[in-house]
Formats: structure tokens, sequence, C-alpha cells
């Protein structure tokens, strides 16, 4: 299968993947390197040192400056602009390039302006019109100027707890849930954690996150050893979980209901309420080469 260009776009770089066509009045520098089967519609402008992998569709009014990196099957909207410097002044002042990164299957909505030396993560969804200004997790939904994360692609419908109750036990590889007494009376309430026969494994940390304002998510991490059993003491928390084959989220909103964690599960916390109160039953003391960090080094570990 044969690429084309069509006649009215100037195309200077001879690393055009089979397959991949470029529409009129595009611009393509002689340093980028663009993949196969790629849709490029008009009006798109490619500087040198950009890199396109497999079956992307960039459409209509995209720049991509120097410092872009794209991955397969990743799909750009209409007039989505990329930058690549924190400080832009002209030519006479040294420039500093940053690297910005988008990962496989990402989405990135009409009109949408990504600031420089990001990276939006795997099957991430930027809504139109949004702006970014922090890396994006994998999967993560954003909107909004500033760009906020309002959900979560792919997940599975949210649990309350009153369901959750009727099926504890396994409802995911690696992830369980946790009976613990609750006792309410005329005096206030009342919640009680036996240690040696509720949390299914030896607690030497306890930790408790609070004061999170809604638009922000925690976690974004996951563990290599350490179990952890999160628990909302109060107000109402979403907890995702992702395996590496599976993800799903639950609501946390009572306090007798915990939620295990195990060893090489990526967990996040987001749509913390004002009232918000978890507290975090960890297996290990703190260790930071205990944490993965980067989504794609935890895809790549499981």
């Amino acid at each position: 299968m044969n690429s084309f260009t069509h006649p009215l776009s100037d195309v200077q770089s001879s690393h055009i993947g089979e397959g991949t066509r470029i529409r009129q009045f595009c611009v393509v520098m002689p340093g980028a390197k663009i993949g196969a089967e790629c849709d490029i519609g008009s009006n798109v402008v490619i500087e040198n040192d950009v890199v396109v992998g497999d079956r992307v569709t960039i459409q209509c009014g995209v720049q991509l400056w120097d410092g872009v990196r794209i991955s397969d099957d990743v799909f750009i909207g209409p007039n989505v602009t990329f930058t690549n410097n924190l400080l832009p002044r002209s030519r006479e002042h040294p420039r500093e390039i940053l690297k910005t990164v988008v990962r496989q299957g990402a989405v990135i909505g009409a009109n949408a302006t990504i600031l420089p030396g990001l990276t939006i993560g795997r099957h991430a969804l930027i809504g139109a019109g949004a702006v970014v200004t922090r890396d994006v997790p994998a999967h993560a939904i954003v909107k909004g100027n500033p760009g906020r994360i309002t959900g979560y692609t792919h997940e599975t419908a949210l649990a309350s707890h009153s369901e959750v109750v009727e099926f504890i036990g396994e409802p995911m590889k690696g992830v369980s849930f946790v009976q613990l007494t609750a006792v309410s009376d005329l005096r206030g309430d009342l919640l009680a954690v036996d240690l040696a026969r509720q949390v299914p494994f030896p607690v030497q940390r306890v930790f408790h996150v609070m004061n999170v304002p809604s638009h922000h998510i925690r976690g974004e991490h996951a563990h290599k050893q350490c179990h952890q059993l999160l628990v909302c003491l109060q107000g109402s928390i979403t907890i995702g979980a992702d395996n590496g084959t599976e993800r799903k989220e639950w609501v946390l909103d009572r306090p007798d209901i915990g939620i295990h964690l195990h060893p090489m599960v990526w967990g996040i916390q987001y749509r913390y309420t004002n009232n918000a109160v978890l507290a975090v039953f960890a297996s290990h003391a703190y260790d930071p080469q205990d944490y993965i960090r980067d989504y794609e080094e935890f895809t790549q570990s499981i």
C-alpha cells in the first residue's frame, strides 16, 4: 500500500510510512518521521524533531513542533495546539525545547492546548478545548481550563457500598473487599478495626489522606510488595484499580467496607468530597523503592 502526498503540500521528509496519506497545504520538514497508515489532514505543519507512530490521525490545522512524540493509534482533533517552550522568545535568545509525549491510543479533542514537556498517558481522553497543564495518567478523562480529571475511560459502572456488601470477595484479580465493624447509636458512630482478624496482612504503617481538592488525584502508582487496605472514614472517594488486564472503579462512602489493593495493582483515588478522610493500612514501612510510579513501567512489569 503506497503512501499519498497531495501535490499542493510541501513534504520534504523521506521518512513517510507505507499507506500514509497527507492532504493539501501541509508542510513536513526534512527531519520529521511519520509512520505507516497515518491520515494527516490539510494545513498541518510538522517540524524536524517530530516522530509520529503508526495509524495516527491528525486532523486539519494541527502543528507539531520540535520535540513532539506521537505514539501509535493516537487521534488528534482539529486545531489542537502543541507547545514546546515555557518561555517563548524571539530567535535571538536560546530556546529550551521540551519534549511532549502522547502515548498509544490517546485521543485529543478539537482545539485542546497541550503545554510543553508533558506526557499524555495511554488511552487518555482530552476533551475539546481543554488546556492541559500537567501530565495526564493513562485512561484519564481531562476537561476544562485548566484541565482536570473528571473520570477514566473504560471504567465499569460505579458501585455503591450497599451493592459491594453483597459480593465481598474477589471483584477482580488483585483487589478484594474487607468487612469491618461499625456501630452506631445515639451517642455517635464507632469504627473498630481488628488488625489481627479483619486485615488480611500484618500492618506496619497507617496514614490518613484528607483535605484533597475534588479535582485532584491521589495514588497513581503500584507497589512491588506492599499491600494496602483503603477505608473511607468520612465522606466519599472513588477508588480505581488496574491489574494490567482489567480496570474497575468503586465508590467508598461508608467506613465499614475497605478495599484491599494487592501488590502490583495500579491504584488511584479521586473525586474526594470536601469532608473526605481516607485511612490507609499498609503492610510495609515507607520505602520509595517499592513504588512503581510510571504506568508504562507498570504494564511492562506484570
